[in-house]
C-alpha cells in the first residue's frame, strides 16, 4: 500500500486578474491586493474563489513498503504547470491512498482547475469504475469513499461545525503545529522572494497531517500501541537524516 499526505500553498492568479479586471501595468502585489479587496467586498472575506488561486508549492509525505518520504514537488524555481502535473504523476504511477486536511474542500478543487488550465490529463485520478472496477466504489472523488481521506472533514463527522484546523489539532495531540508560519503569511512571503520557506512550510504542514493520520489509523485499529511507536520513529529518523533545519526544528518541537 502507498499512502500519499499531501498539501498545497497558493497564491492569487495574477494572471487571471489581470484579464478579467484589464490591471495590465499594475505590479503583483496591487493586483493581488485589488483581487482580495474585491472579493471583500463582495462577500465580507478576501478568501480569494478556489478557481483563482494558484499553486506555489505541493509538498508530500510518502508512505510506501518500509519507507517514509516528504519533500517538495519540483524545485524552487518549477512553474505551476510542472508541479502540478508532478502531483498526479505521483497519482498515475503509485495509486495511493491520497490524505489530507481539507484537501476536499481546498486542495484538490485548486488542482482540478490548475491542472484544466495547464491541459494536465491524470486518467487514474479521475478513474470512477469505467476502466477498473476496484475504482467504482473507492475512488479519489466520492466524498464517503476511503482513498482520498480527507481528515478534517472526516474527524468532523462531515458536519461543518466539528471541524477543527490542523494546527489546533497537531497541538491536542503533541505534534509541533505551524512554527511560526501560517497559510495567510504565503502570499507576503511570495512577494519578499520567500519560495523556499514556502516550500519548507508546506512540508512540514504535511508532517502535521500525516503524524494525525497515524493517530487516526490507529484510534480505528488499523495499528496498535507498538505499530504506532514504529511509525513515529520511522518519521523521526527520517526527517533527522536529511539534517535540514526546517526539520530539525520540526523534530525538536515534536514531544
Amino acid at each position: 500500500m502507498h499512502c500519499f499526505s499531501f498539501d498545497i500553498e497558493t497564491i492569487p492568479d495574477l494572471e487571471f486578474g489581470r484579464k478579467l479586471w484589464d490591471f495590465d501595468g499594475l505590479s503583483d502585489k496591487a493586483v493581488g491586493t485589488a483581487m482580495t479587496f474585491m472579493r471583500q467586498q463582495a462577500t465580507g472575506s478576501d478568501f480569494l474563489p478556489l478557481h483563482q488561486h494558484r499553486v506555489v508549492a505541493i509538498s508530500v509525505a510518502l508512505r510506501s513498503g518500509d519507507t517514509f518520504r516528504v519533500w517538495s514537488l519540483g524545485d524552487a524555481d518549477s512553474d505551476e504547470a510542472e508541479i502540478v502535473q508532478r502531483f498526479f504523476d505521483g497519482v498515475e504511477k503509485y495509486s495511493p491512498d491520497l490524505v489530507s486536511w481539507n484537501g476536499g474542500g481546498f486542495d484538490l478543487p485548486v488542482l482540478h482547475y490548475r491542472a484544466l488550465k495547464h491541459g494536465i490529463q491524470a486518467p487514474r485520478y479521475w478513474e470512477t469504475g469505467d476502466s477498473d472496477r476496484e475504482f467504482r466504489y473507492n475512488n479519489y472523488l466520492s466524498r464517503f469513499h476511503w482513498r482520498h481521506l480527507d481528515l478534517m472533514d472526516v474527524l468532523a463527522g462531515f458536519q461543518p461545525r466539528g471541524r477543527a484546523s490542523l494546527e489546533q489539532m497537531a497541538i491536542m495531540l503533541g505534534f509541533p503545529g505551524k512554527l511560526g508560519m501560517s497559510g495567510d503569511k504565503v502570499w507576503q512571503c511570495w512577494l519578499d522572494g520567500g519560495i523556499e520557506d514556502i516550500r519548507n512550510y508546506c512540508e512540514t504542514d504535511v508532517l502535521n497531517t500525516y503524524l494525525v493520520y497515524l493517530r487516526f489509523e490507529h484510534m480505528r485499529g488499523h495499528l496498535n500501541e507498538q505499530d504506532l511507536q514504529r511509525e513515529f520513529e520511522l518519521v523521526r529518523s527520517t526527517i533527522a537524516a536529511l539534517d535540514r533545519p526546517h526539520l530539525n526544528e520540526f523534530n525538536d518541537s515534536w514531544r
